[in-house]
């Protein structure tokens, strides 16, 4: 499954989903966070299921919706894709290899391997962050890496079912969830691999990004903290 989270991305979502290689997908679902714009009426026209929130719950809480979906129609990976068009769907093969043919559990791609590439409009600050941003999680971890942040990545949904990784904690719903799954796998010992990808930043006109400074900067690195220090499960 192909799963890809989306809050009034009407501009960029057609492109994301007809890009995406359907050949080797069974099936790609796209979740509406509240949008109130056409997202899902075109993401339907391009061929995805759509699951629409009533509200907008927040990206975590979307995440965990498709993955809850991925169990229930017994998938064995769930490959997610962002919504805004900042990755490269073409590359989903490369982050599928590992997992069917070398007996990984969990794939992230990364724009800083040898390999990768990111391009478009990054802004400054970015750039400084998504090198500081591994480096906390590799020093909490003992593991290096070189992305933590790219929702690019593939899992195995039997990874899900583990009682010792606990997606339903309401402070995950916004942009938490993805870092606490990543630390939760280095953690308890999953074979993991980071591939070369692509990230490209569109236009400042086409909006960048729909995180709040400060704030939202806050919930990217509070998970660092609470699992690196065993303040939560």
């Amino acid at each position: 499954m192909v799963l890809s989270c989306a809050y009034n991305e009407e501009a960029k979502i057609g492109d994301v989903l007809r890009r995406i290689p359907t050949d080797i997908v069974d099936e790609v679902l796209l979740v509406d966070d509240g949008s109130t714009d056409r997202t899902a009426e075109i993401a339907k026209a391009a061929g995805a299921r759509v699951i629409s929130l009533d509200r907008v719950y927040g990206v975590g809480y979307a995440c965990r919706r498709g993955y809850e979906e991925a169990q229930k129609g017994n998938f064995d990976i769930v490959v997610t894709v962002a919504g805004n068009n900042k990755d490269t769907p073409e590359e989903i093969p490369a982050l599928l290899d590992p997992l069917c043919d070398g007996d990984f559990d969990f794939v992230m791609g990364s724009r800083f391997l040898s390999g990768g590439h990111y391009g478009g409009d990054m802004q400054a600050y970015r750039k400084l962050a998504t090198r500081l941003h591994p480096w906390l999680v590799g020093f909490f971890c003992k593991k290096k890496i070189t992305e933590s942040t790219n929702g690019f990545r593939a899992i195995k949904v039997s990874i899900l079912s583990d009682e010792r990784i606990n997606l339903y904690q309401s402070w995950l719903d916004r942009y938490e969830l993805e870092v606490y799954l990543l630390m939760k796998i280095f953690l308890l010992g999953y074979k993991t691999k980071e591939v070369p990808c692509t990230k490209i930043y569109p236009e400042k006109k086409l909006g960048r990004t729909k995180m709040r400074p400060v704030i939202d900067w806050w919930r990217m690195l509070r998970p660092i903290f609470m699992v690196g220090l065993r303040l939560v499960d």
